[in-house]
């Protein structure tokens, strides 16, 4: 039965306080930034209507919470070199259809020029259009204007260093909810074998498939949180964690990608009629609960380590060393070809979280040798997952 519209309604407003609440900090430093952008352009350099100089504010710290401080400055830099070059051109020849053209091409050409970056070409047009249209023909105002950007831009980073947003918390975010997408493919995975159901491991592999839209954005904020804790003293002292959620996150994308082939070579043996032991599909389900044990690890800082026992204890099955399994009792059955490789993703999977809890690769892989009932038939490397 569907909902009621009454429930839809409810969901979005509890979606959109959710939102709220995770954004009330950037909320508050755009409105101090576009404070003090103005009052530094009208009170204390005098420059008379300084609308660029809040807007610069704004924009710049939008930027900045999501992405590298390179692309903050380009865009302050695009906001200045457009309105230089729109008030220089239009208070020589007026305004009107192509002295439009002529600037907004000129601004983008110089812009392209100096960087080649994208935001900083799209946002000197951008701006070289304001002046172009809503500034009158004559107003010398063009290096004032340009300077009002680059107070606005300074008055951004300035306020993000003051007032920064927590970098771990947002890092932690991004890594639980990447985390949590690999225990839901693994469990389906594991599902799909246990029912012996192809269209259940097709629909694990097109979730898999999903998940690397969830990785860049977890890289990105890994990335902009190291560059909080540079800009921002307060947070000076975190950089060493989030180091450690930087090579957190190499190792998820790695799990994610041995997930995405252990999720294809399911699908290719359930469509053939392979009889995989019930033991792998048991051994999956212990894994992704050993990774939801290192999401509830994240919260505490520090403590990656604590979840390595319940990764280990996922990989005592004898059917991951390579070790004989009961032969199955149906008759002609079709030979499980695909074991091999299902199990070597496993364990992949496994030296992959284990390393995510700060093991280094050798480390993992002596851990995992000694964890498994039949050693000696563990290689001593594991397979990288290939193109898909």
């Amino acid at each position: 039965m569907g909902r009621s519209a009454a429930d839809r309604v409810r969901d979005r407003f509890r979606a959109g306080t959710r939102r709220v609440r995770a954004s009330w900090l950037p909320i508050l430093q755009c409105a101090f930034a576009a404070g003090l952008a103005l009052f530094v352009a009208a009170d204390v350099l005098g420059h008379p209507r300084p609308f660029f100089a809040p807007i610069a504010a704004v924009v710049s710290l939008g930027i900045s919470l999501n992405s590298r401080l390179r692309r903050s400055a380009e865009l302050v830099v695009g906001v200045a070199l457009g309105v230089l070059v729109g008030d220089l051109i239009i208070a020589q020849i007026g305004s009107g259809v192509w002295q439009l053209m002529l600037v907004v091409a000129l601004a983008i050409l110089l812009a392209t020029f100096f960087d080649g970056g994208n935001v900083i070409a799209v946002q000197a047009g951008a701006s070289a259009v304001l002046v172009t249209t809503l500034l009158p023909p004559g107003d010398m105002g063009g290096l004032e204007r340009c300077l009002d950007a680059l107070v606005g831009g300074a008055a951004g980073l300035l306020v993000a260093a003051a007032i920064p947003v927590h970098p771990v918390r947002i890092v932690r975010r991004e890594a639980r909810r990447v985390l949590d997408d690999l225990v839901t493919v693994l469990t389906e995975i594991a599902a799909a074998l246990r029912e012996a159901d192809p269209r259940s491991a097709s629909r694990a592999l097109r979730r898999a498939r999903d998940t690397q839209t969830a990785i860049e954005e977890m890289r990105t904020a890994v990335r902009s949180a190291g560059e909080v804790a540079v800009v921002s003293p307060l947070h000076r002292p975190r950089r060493r964690l989030l180091r450690r959620y930087r090579e957190l996150t190499e190792r998820a994308d790695y799990a994610h990608r041995n997930a995405r082939v252990l999720a294809r070579r399911a699908l290719t043996a359930l469509e053939d009629g392979e009889q995989v032991p019930p033991e792998l599909a048991d051994a999956i389900t212990d894994l992704a609960t050993a990774a939801g044990a290192l999401i509830r690890e994240l919260s505490r800082d520090g403590h990656r380590e604590q979840a390595r026992p319940a990764i280990l204890d996922a990989c005592d099955a004898p059917v991951l060393s390579g070790a004989p399994v009961p032969a199955p009792t149906w008759e002609e059955p079709v030979p499980a070809t695909s074991l091999p490789v299902l199990t070597a993703q496993v364990r992949s999977i496994a030296v992959d979280l284990l390393q995510a809890t700060g093991m280094t690769r050798t480390e993992a892989m002596r851990a995992l040798r000694e964890q498994l009932p039949d050693p000696e038939r563990l290689p001593d490397t594991e397979a990288r997952p290939g193109p898909e």
